[in-house]
């Protein structure tokens, strides 16, 4: 049990015993720096419950808990705030019960209680950009963070392989292509057919200009445009199932896919199950029968479907057209139905998906929560901001996107140049070197982008990010080096367990230590790696601090000396741990 909870119960206890009142619940905080003292209660709010003098129920309490709990050595009051100083034992005891569990922070996953966590969902006309790498890199930290937090979490993706999108690098390769392919241009398939999809709107606007030329308007121009009617013509084939277009739509997608794996790989992200738009364009549509019947939707005069939510502060929203095809928001009511399908066990879902949807998943939820699934009160749209780079913003249908394969090249080669710099690297191959590179180029990039709430919108400095001072990925792993380094130069045994008088900074280590678990519960709760990350960069702030105050393998006495090397590999260990969670290795030499 660690110390808030055992204070929580014994204030309870307190005031029953004083002043023979329950309260509900007892408010901490950290003790500032300049009072003695390790954890505070905060007294204001329970004079709720008890009236009189803030310093005269502090000084009770104090008393009590003092007199009752062999953990709390001292106390003093300051106006409305108990100070309580939490004695070496406790934090030794709890240190060696930490040390011992490997698995520190994180909780057993229930079999019963699983979520779904959807992320990167990308079309297949174009490779991956740096908004799907912040994409990515949320929805699986996300999703281990809940893994973490005791829940089963099956990770997934629904890919955009249909539509008139597809259709438009589909037909620029059969004018343009000559017949090109990923192995005879060299290039991965993602990227080549991503140019095919930039070179369809090259040519099209070209065709616009010269319809404009020729006295059409603009509007007219771009819908009678030969190219678009081709496009569209295509995409009425293949949802007629016309063999050849449906050869070629699968021969370019799985051009795609393999492009996709490579960058998944690299990036170090990976899914469950894999949903296609292809395959679950048509579900929903029975759903809107049983909506019907069951009054939560209604039909218009021209046979189409809605959804009233003005009652509930929305708008009307179209469900299934008149001509009886569904709409985006039937597809993803039918999906969500058919993955509490295949997963039963599924009891919420999170939607890593940007801003600009927030209204979609507002109507989605609503709709699904309307239609009577009681897993529609567990929806969670993982909403998060932009990332711009100094450049500016990104379209992808101009070319102008950053690459997110070349980004993770720049982000290594970034480590590499500034790695060169610092010189620390003497006795590696060149191998080691390279792979060195790549893991704080990694970090760098997912720590930069993590480290920030995900409703923000982030500038993104590949420069800034690898500067191995401050808040970064690479200064957090530079630590966690230091301390491997420290722990190969220990020539002797610190498995035993020891007690000791502690050092103010390693108390200080020990309370950063103590909030991990309920750090990692918190950042599942509110769906926010930002948490893990910005704890793990306290952590390390308080080791350097301790490091630096401290003598460690230097210290004469054996059990001081033991007992720092244990708490420094604690340390490390909650790094690695946590770091995982935000999906970043550690090198073990830097």
């Amino acid at each position: 049990m660690n110390i808030q909870s055992l204070l929580e119960a014994k204030v309870k206890e307190a005031f029953l015993s004083l002043y023979q009142t329950e309260i509900p619940s007892v408010e901490f905080q950290a003790t500032r720096k300049d009072f003695e003292g390790d954890i505070t209660v905060v007294i204001f709010p329970l004079l709720r419950y008890k009236k009189g003098n803030p310093v005269q129920i502090g000084e009770d309490l104090g008393n009590y808990l003092v007199d009752n709990i062999s953990e709390i050595s001292a106390f003093n009051v300051v106006k409305g705030f108990l100070n309580l100083v939490v004695s070496d034992n406790f934090y030794t005891n709890f240190f060696n019960a930490m040390y011992a569990d490997e698995n520190y922070g994180c909780v057993n996953p229930s079999e019963n209680d699983a979520v779904m966590v959807e992320y990167s969902s990308p079309n297949t006309n174009k490779p991956l950009h740096l908004g799907h790498i912040r994409n990515n890199l949320l929805g699986y930290s996300v999703a281990e963070i809940l893994k973490a937090s005791g829940k089963n979490v099956y990770k997934t993706q629904i890919i955009n392989d249909r539509g008139i999108h597809i259709c438009k690098s589909m037909l620029a390769w059969e004018k343009f292509g000559n017949g090109e392919t990923p192995e005879s241009s060299g290039l991965k398939g993602d990227k080549l057919v991503g140019n095919y999809y930039v070179k369809f709107d090259q040519e099209y606007k070209k065709q616009i200009a010269d319809l404009v030329a020729q006295g059409k308007t603009e509007e007219d121009a771009k819908k009678e445009a030969p190219l678009l009617l081709e496009a569209q013509e295509m995409l009425r084939k293949w949802e007629a199932g016309d063999e050849k277009v449906t050869s070629l739509w699968k021969t370019m997608n799985q051009w795609v896919y393999n492009g996709f794996d490579v960058t998944y790989k690299n990036l170090g992200v990976d899914f469950d199950a894999l949903y296609y738009e292809s395959n679950t364009y048509l579900l929903g549509k029975e759903v809107v029968e049983d909506g019907l019947t069951k009054g939560v939707f209604y039909k218009r005069e021209d046979g189409s479907v809605w959804c009233d939510l003005t009652e509930d502060g929305l708008d009307e929203k179209l469900v299934l057209r008149s001509d009886g095809t569904a709409v985006y928001m039937t597809q993803d009511i039918g999906t969500a139905i058919q993955r509490v399908k295949d997963y039963p066990t599924v009891n919420g879902m999170v939607y890593t998906v940007g801003n600009e949807q927030d209204y979609h998943f507002k109507v989605l939820f609503l709709i699904l929560k309307k239609l009577g699934y009681s897993w529609a009160e567990q929806l969670y749209h993982l909403s998060y901001g932009m990332v711009d780079l100094p450049s500016g913003k990104m379209k992808s249908r101009e070319g102008t996107v950053v690459d997110a394969d070349d980004l993770m090249i720049e982000m290594a080669n970034t480590a590499r140049e500034i790695s060169q710099e610092l010189g620390k690297l003497e006795g590696y191959t060149n191998e080691e070197k390279e792979e060195l590179y790549k893991i704080i180029g990694m970090g760098a990039l997912k720590y930069f982008i993590l480290k920030v709430d995900p409703k923000k919108r982030i500038l993104f400095d590949p420069q800034a990010s690898v500067d191995f001072q401050g808040n970064t990925g690479p200064f957090v792993q530079y630590t966690y080096a230091r301390i491997q380094s420290i722990l190969r130069k220990a020539d002797f045994d610190y498995s035993q367990a020891v007690s000791i008088d502690l050092h103010e900074k390693e108390k200080e280590l020990i309370k950063q230590l103590e909030l991990y678990p309920e750090v990692i519960q918190q950042a599942a709760a509110n769906y926010s790696p930002a948490l893990i990350a910005n704890y793990t960069y306290d952590l390390v702030k308080e080791f350097n601090s301790f490091y630096q105050n401290v003598s460690i393998l230097g210290e004469e006495d054996q059990d001081k000396k033991v007992f720092r090397v244990q708490l420094s590999k604690k340390v490390a260990n909650t790094i690695k741990s946590a770091f995982s969670l935000l999906g970043i290795l550690v090198p073990e030499r830097m």
